[in-house]
């Protein structure tokens, strides 16, 4: 009995899919589904960000505050009113680092020290936020490569079905197998070893 595609079709998403994903999707559903995955995304960030400890909460203030302008300006203007009161220009006032500065020396020395482990506190606070969406990513790439490998399938089988000659060549059986993560996992490793 001869089918036509739109039959072979159904026949075969019945075979794959579960009855519940027989429907196409309303444009407002469409619109629901793109609003929820927005959300998601910002709930993300949210999640993260209620999870800080104090300590990073204080540090991702900090590194915003030393990291803008206006604190480059700040510090511009007490260096060179720290210069002025020290070189005895404004008179009648009593030097109290006078040149070269030790004293200058010390405090930007010690500002850079706090500078930088405020900005090491923020950044490794990043890293994991960072490491964890490429988590996340590899899991969705891997799900998407097994549906990339489901609809092959049922590609290959509506072509199949509807009589189309049968011409499988190398490139295609390999993409319509499972991909082996643990197997990409092993080959990436034996690479890193040999560099």
């Amino acid at each position: 009995m001869a089918h036509t595609i739109h039959e072979t079709i159904k026949v075969l998403l019945n075979k794959e899919m579960h009855p519940s994903e027989h429907r196409e999707l309303t444009s407002e559903e469409q619109a629901q589904l793109i609003k929820e995955r927005r959300n998601k995304i910002k709930s993300f960030r949210a999640k993260m960000d209620l999870m800080r400890k104090p300590s990073e909460k204080v540090a991702d203030i900090m590194t915003d505050l030393f990291g803008s302008f206006w604190f480059l300006v700040l510090n511009v203007v007490f260096f060179i009113a720290w210069m002025l009161l020290n070189n005895n220009v404004i008179p009648g006032f009593k030097t109290f680092d006078p040149y070269p500065f030790t004293f200058l020396t010390m405090v930007v020395s010690l500002e850079a020290i706090f500078l930088a482990i405020i900005v090491l506190i923020s950044q490794n606070r990043a890293a994991k936020v960072a490491d964890l969406r490429e988590e996340i990513d590899l899991q969705i790439n891997v799900r998407a490569e097994e549906e990339i490998t489901k609809i092959l399938n049922i590609l290959d089988a509506i072509h199949d079905h509807v009589g189309l000659p049968a011409e499988d060549d190398d490139e295609l059986k390999e993409m319509k197998q499972k991909t082996s993560i643990d197997e990409i996992e092993k080959q990436i490793e034996e690479e890193n070893r040999r560099k």
